[in-house]
């Protein structure tokens, strides 16, 4: 977007290039991501169907169409859509990591780590894929292998809540405290909202 325009004028001008070019997938794709930001789903589903029609094989569309499918909770629909960017872009992470965070959701923990896995594999420093692959691992109480890979998470992205509050629990769990409170004031100030359980027992040992 240039600098200078508000996202309303930036839409505009989208809007008036695909009018004059309707079979322009990067029209399309572009006015989606501009939807997206205003948090108008429909309208950025239906563009980036547009450009999937004119260009099969772009997979970015894909990605943030499923990516609005999963936040919207309807797993099945965002895990079908990255199966056919796989298809076609099978050495991308991104589709792989998106249903791994799909079958976690679901309760899907083994599945979930599975594609993670191969998402981490494909890209090891997809930092969303390693906290992601943390979060299953604690929630089957493998403490270090959350460990370890929301460690790498924070290491590429030191700002990552998730994976800070992913190593608060962990390290609670082991019982070392301090490095837990480290992470859950870390998880807090990235703008985590920690679950209030974690905060009352950690508070215990902050006296």
């Amino acid at each position: 977007m240039k600098e200078g325009v508000s996202t309303e004028e930036y839409i505009r001008e989208l809007k008036q290039r695909s009018g004059d070019d309707p079979g322009c997938a990067l029209a399309h794709y572009n006015l989606g991501i501009a939807l997206i930001k205003q948090r108008k789903w429909d309208e950025a589903i239906s563009e980036f169907e547009e450009a999937i029609v004119e260009s099969p094989r772009l997979a970015e569309a894909y990605i943030n169409l499923s990516g609005i499918y999963l936040q919207r909770g309807d797993m099945e629909k965002g895990i079908d859509i990255c199966r056919k960017v796989i298809e076609f872009r099978s050495d991308f992470a991104i589709p792989y990591g998106n249903i791994g965070f799909a079958y976690l959701q679901m309760g899907e923990v083994e599945k979930a780590i599975e594609m993670l896995k191969k998402a981490v594999k494909k890209d090891p420093v997809f930092v969303q894929a390693l906290s992601t692959l943390g979060s299953a691992y604690l929630s089957q109480g493998k403490i270090e292998e959350c460990i370890e890979n929301s460690e790498k998470a924070i290491e590429i992205a030191p700002n990552f809540a998730v994976a800070h509050n992913n190593l608060s629990a962990a390290y609670l769990q082991k019982g070392e405290f301090k490095r837990a409170i480290h992470h859950c004031d870390r998880a807090i100030e990235c703008g985590y909202e920690v679950h209030p359980e974690l905060l009352k027992e950690l508070r215990a040992f902050r006296e």
